[in-house]
């Protein structure tokens, strides 16, 4: 799925209960985590060399596994004041992650995205679905706009936006903006 999708679940996903504007952050970069092994299509592109295949390589290898889950879920811990909470929701954040790819991630060829779960353990055993959709199938984009709708809802509610781990203005404005559009239907 889309990076776009993912950073959004993450984003959902942090608001279960109470917590602090790091521990959002921590939980929500669980989120898009594992892709950071896709960085490897900007040198292959940068670069135009067919023989340096990064992406295609790597992308759904190195971070797209349990072991990666456990050390990004293990940083989160070390960050947070409510350590066992956060490392925990940032390891249903990634696992979500994988979750979304291993049912939306076909390419136009029709390749499946593998997740090679026990990498770099075991090579043996990677997860695939049959009945994995591809990227731009429209249940992808349903996910993407009920995900939207759920973060533009919560911000609402709760009085922050995935923007506060930008800008506290531009969150303070979102907030302001959606309450006054909405106010009607608040309780």
């Amino acid at each position: 799925m889309s990076p776009v999708t993912h950073f959004l679940i993450g984003w959902v996903t942090s608001n279960c209960g109470q917590s602090s504007i790091r521990e959002r952050t921590v939980i929500t970069l669980a989120g898009i985590a594992p892709d950071i092994d896709g960085l490897g299509v900007v040198v292959d592109f940068l670069t135009h060399d067919e023989k340096l295949t990064l992406w295609s390589k790597y992308h759904h290898v190195l971070a797209h596994n349990l072991a990666f889950a456990c050390l990004f879920a293990g940083a989160c811990f070390l960050l947070a004041k409510q350590r066992l909470k956060t490392a925990l929701l940032a390891l249903l954040s990634f696992h979500l992650h994988l979750l979304c790819d291993l049912i939306g991630s076909r390419g136009p060829d029709g390749y499946q995205w593998p997740v090679p779960y026990f990498f770099p353990f075991s090579k043996t055993w990677e997860i695939t679905w049959q009945g994995q959709w591809q990227l731009n199938a429209w249940p992808n984009f349903l996910i993407t706009f009920s995900a939207l709708a759920l973060t533009f809802y919560l911000a609402w509610k709760r009085g922050f936006s995935p923007l506060e781990m930008v800008s506290a203005r531009a969150n303070e404005e979102l907030i302001k903006n959606l309450r006054q559009r909405f106010s009607h239907s608040r309780g």
